[in-house]
């Protein structure tokens, strides 16, 4: 399992954005801007069914991450790999931590009513920094 490399943790802690690429059913590419954490030995992002990266993350699913820190933009880390696992279970309460960290929020604002939030775990396969 690779390791985040040293001197670009703090990219895990800040109220940094990451830009998350999948694969669309045509093979093209598809990049949306997303809040993410780390917890142990994985990436984890949150997305409510039916939008089009929720679609493309079966598990399984080749995907890629970069993270630009907000402090400096030449310097960011890259995680490539692919989707472990995605569930439900917590969801709701990942997206309020994701909202904690981004918004100082107690609740994720932009609920939507009949919303089914999930959580997709992304387990590295490799992960590179620069800057």
């Amino acid at each position: 399992m690779p390791t985040v490399p040293e001197g670009y943790r703090d990219l895990l802690q800040k109220k940094a954005f990451a830009s998350l690429a999948t694969i669309m059913p045509d093979g093209t590419p598809q990049v949306t801007p997303v809040w993410f954490d780390w917890s142990g030995d994985v990436l984890r992002v949150n997305t409510a069914m039916g939008r089009v990266k929720q679609r493309n993350m079966e598990d399984g699913a080749a995907v890629a991450v970069a993270i630009i820190d907000p402090d400096n933009a030449y310097r960011y880390m890259q995680v490539r790999g692919r989707v472990r696992r995605h569930t439900q279970d917590g969801a709701d309460a990942h997206i309020d931590s994701l909202a904690k960290k981004y918004l100082d929020a107690d609740s994720y604002p932009f609920r939507k009513e009949g919303e089914v939030r999930v959580i997709y775990e992304i387990e590295p396969a490799s992960i590179s920094a620069m800057g």
